[in-house]
């Protein structure tokens, strides 16, 4: 693909590969891979052209403007004929599958917290974080070697007890600002790994304010079985964590299968959950500025091929007028705006007739809806990347990459083996800012990592001793977002 490393490693991935026919929605391909039930992606070629498909979609358009399959700089073969037989699926239909492998991910944890006063440096830091991640694999690999292991770290075991504590403080300060005494200090968390940040909030609770800890009722929202097993285990593993258990539920399904309504005030967390988030593909006519949705087809060797419709699906149309309204049209496009810009763009050799990709995150939408209708009185505290290092071609587009014998493989396309790719993708948080209040009606405010930290964490707790934080450095790409 992309590098000697990549080839191997698809040779080994695709030694037994299944055999399917499918079309499906690109939506379906972008799902997390920390999505257990969820285990495609996707993303276009590198280089942009078009060809018109051959076929009408029955829809009443034109039999020369029905599809649009995606190009590369070698063409493909014309699979439009494929395209009309193969059957059409969605991220839902596929949730029951089992032929695809799929692989789930390990988070990394460093052991002891780190005594950051006992360092020099952020490279000093650096270093000691790295033989820590290398002891921690080697032990994994002990119990059962693997070459193709996703191992990810997250800041709140790299600043464990920290980085917990100061999201604490942020909820005793606003608990007590708005419903305290009269209801009891409730707190969701969606996406909560190993459950490291609830034993941090709930230990900090528990000692600094035993009043509000007495009243405090911690309810995780977990889709994975097996993450949710490791989280009770988390929670019972030590006499200080037994202490908690009758404060905590973990609920074993996905957020948006949720239907019992929550009147109650609550606190909503969501931290790194976003980025995982599934997202739809649009390119749009460069002439007329249409969009026009991709579709994925999987042929009966297990190859992708890119087609594009004009014919959007309910929620990628729903998307795009929500977005519209909230932004009062104001949005970044992945086309010239001006009429100079679309002529220059025409003078280009080869120039395609469809607009570079733009990922819309469709899925986080839906989140906000369910928050809306189902949690009125929530606020919501989440943290997430708003730019990611080494993204591919598009607008809002992703990072794509795994591990392979323990070393970092990015790729340029999200057309990869389902469950054993990372694909992240950052979050327009001034976009989502608008979504999200015009969905519920709430207002927000976004913050910097470090601006938020700065305000409720007490950084002294993680400076070195040369007068450098990295937990206000480290995070320079992330923002957050929180109800006010």
């Amino acid at each position: 693909m992309d590098s000697p490393v990549v080839t191997r490693l698809f040779r080994q991935l695709f030694r037994h590969h299944p055999t399917c026919q499918l079309r499906r929605n690109l939506a379906t391909l972008a799902a997390a891979l920390r999505d257990p039930q969820l285990q495609d992606h996707r993303r276009p070629q590198r280089r942009s052209y078009v060809s018109r498909g051959r076929s009408g979609s029955g829809t009443g358009t034109p039999e020369s403007e029905s599809n649009w399959q995606q190009r590369s700089d070698v063409f493909q073969q014309d699979m439009s004929e494929e395209f009309q037989r193969y059957p059409m699926v969605t991220a839902m239909d596929l949730r029951g599958r089992k032929e695809r492998p799929r692989r789930q991910v390990v988070i990394f944890t460093p052991g002891e917290p780190f005594d950051f006063h006992s360092l020099y440096d952020e490279l000093d830091f650096h270093a000691l974080l790295s033989r820590r991640y290398v002891e921690f694999e080697d032990s994994l690999d002990a119990v059962s070697p693997c070459e193709t292991r996703q191992l990810w770290y997250t800041p709140t075991e790299l600043f464990r007890p920290y980085y917990g504590e100061a999201i604490a403080r942020y909820l005793i300060a606003n608990y007590k600002l708005t419903t305290y005494p009269y209801y009891d200090l409730i707190i969701y968390e969606m996406g909560a790994g190993r459950g490291t940040l609830m034993l941090n909030i709930l230990d900090y609770i528990r000692d600094v304010d035993p009043a509000v800890y007495d009243r405090t009722k911690y309810r995780i929202i977990e889709i994975s079985t097996q993450l949710a097993t490791l989280q009770h285990s988390q929670l019972m593993q030590s006499s200080a964590a037994r202490g908690h258990a009758d404060k905590v539920e973990i609920i074993n399904q996905s957020i948006f299968d949720w239907v019992q309504p929550v009147p109650s005030p609550c606190f909503f967390l969501a931290f790194e959950v976003f980025d995982n988030f599934a997202h739809d593909i649009l390119r749009y006519d460069i002439s007329t500025r249409k969009p026009l949705q991709g579709i994925v087809l999987i042929d009966e060797n297990g190859d992708f091929y890119e087609f594009y419709t004009p014919q959007l699906d309910p929620v990628a149309a729903r998307y795009l007028r929500v977005r519209d309204v909230a932004t009062d049209g104001r949005y970044k496009v992945p086309y010239p705006t001006t009429r100079l810009g679309r002529w220059l763009a025409a003078q280009k050799p080869l120039a395609p007739n469809l607009s570079d990709p733009e990922y819309i995150p469709t899925r986080l939408m839906q989140f906000f809806e369910v928050l809306g209708r189902y949690f009125p009185a929530h606020r919501l505290l989440t943290s997430d990347f708003h730019s990611l290092p080494g993204a591919i071609k598009g607008l809002n587009a992703p990072i794509v990459q795994t591990r392979f014998q323990r070393q970092p493989v990015p790729v340029t396309t999200p057309l990869v083996h389902q469950g054993y790719f990372d694909i992240m993708f950052p979050t327009n948080f001034q976009t989502a800012e608008a979504t999200y209040q015009a969905i519920t009606g709430k207002l927000t405010r976004v913050l910097t990592h470090e601006e938020f930290m700065r305000r409720w964490a007490y950084v002294e707790d993680t400076e070195t001793r040369s007068g450098e934080n990295p937990l206000l450095t480290w995070y320079k790409n992330a923002s957050v977002l929180y109800t006010v």
